[in-house]
């Protein structure tokens, strides 16, 4: 029996000793492990809270920003032509152009639409006229009011000449005017 129980004193501490490493390796460190991925989880959703949190208060001043925005653009529509089509667009351009001209003592002797020129989101439309100016006056007056008007018209060319050499009062003008169109 004296043998049984050295065995004993020997195997039951050894057992203990075995029983308290499973455990440990298990039981213990399994909980720590999960313990600390709960709190990496938790960590990044404070972070993403805070994220939330910053958005939420800067809505008010990105709102304000988009506003602004919206009131510079419509501010900048008004100096294109705006319309369904580029062919009323062009129409529109001609429009204008000649109520100008008209206007200003000049008589249109022709009238052409160029191909509408791609210039990223816009396309800017040309027109051809042909006009006789009862004076140089007249001409630099219609140059003025055409540069000047909203929206925006462009003289691209220009070429003009008396139409007659004995008596230089009428001039002949080819103007090729443009403008920024915007086809929505």
């Amino acid at each position: 029996m004296k043998r049984k129980s050295n065995f004993l004193i020997i195997a039951i501490p050894l057992i203990i000793i075995l029983a308290s490493g499973v455990i440990y390796e298990y039981g213990i460190k399994g909980i720590r492990e999960e313990v600390s991925s709960v709190n990496d989880l938790k960590m990044v959703k404070i972070k993403t809270l805070q994220k939330y949190m910053e958005a939420i208060y800067q809505k008010n001043s990105l709102e304000k920003q988009i506003l602004a925005l919206k009131d510079l653009r419509n501010g900048e529509n008004v100096k294109i032509m705006t319309a369904q089509t580029s062919a009323i667009a062009s129409a529109n351009l001609q429009d204008s152009v000649k109520g100008i001209i008209t206007s200003r003592g000049g008589t249109i002797n022709s009238e052409r639409v160029e191909k509408p020129e791609e210039c990223g989101k816009f396309k800017v439309t040309n027109v051809v006229l042909d006009v006789i100016f009862p004076d140089v006056r007249a001409l630099s007056d219609t140059l003025f009011a055409i540069e000047t008007q909203t929206p925006y018209l462009v003289v691209k060319e220009m070429d003009v000449r008396v139409r007659n050499y004995t008596a230089p009062k009428d001039l002949i003008a080819k103007l090729k005017i443009a403008a920024l169109t915007g086809v929505q």
